[in-house]
């Protein structure tokens, strides 16, 4: 799917770039992966807030839950020290990982809005995942059909964080 049929260009659409919303993510990147390119993107666009959706790669590989926490939490550091305030999404693996993997990993989120006292925005995909024509054939990303759909929720959850300090 090309990027201007994700929902982030969609949602940019929508709100008529007010705020402009751009797309800095890869496909397949780890929290680490993220971390790494987060400062250059930070000086690149010098945003007011930055949406982190990093940690599913990262959790469906196995990753220690540890280890994903403290790249997220260098990422919340590595944000704020630039000015700008984080939005952490909440992000929710399988069931097949098992029930303590799954504790461990979702947990991460809450203990890092609690720690930093940043938003939490809850996970999208738990209703995508209930409409198999909105999902991709690899079981994992959203179609092109969910697209819409996503983009509305994002914009339920998003705006009052972010247009209430335009």
């Amino acid at each position: 799917m090309s990027a201007s049929q994700a929902w982030p260009a969609l949602l940019d659409k929508k709100w008529q770039q007010q705020p402009e919303v751009i797309n800095g993510s890869i496909s397949g990147d780890t929290a680490a992966q993220g971390l790494a390119r987060l400062p250059a993107l930070l000086q690149q666009h010098h945003p007011r807030w930055v949406l982190i959706e990093l940690g599913a790669n990262d959790g469906l590989r196995g990753f220690p839950p540890q280890n994903i926490e403290q790249d997220l939490s260098k990422i919340i550091s590595t944000i704020q020290a630039a000015d700008a305030k984080p939005l952490l999404m909440q992000i929710r693996l399988p069931t097949n990982y098992g029930r303590r993997y799954n504790e461990a990993f979702s947990n991460i989120y809450t203990r890092l809005a609690q720690q930093y006292n940043i938003p939490l925005v809850p996970f999208f995909m738990e209703q995508v995942y209930l409409k198999p024509r909105w999902m991709q054939q690899d079981g994992l990303h959203p179609a092109p059909d969910a697209q819409a759909f996503i983009t509305d929720l994002m914009d339920q959850q998003l705006a009052p964080l972010v247009k209430h300090e335009q």
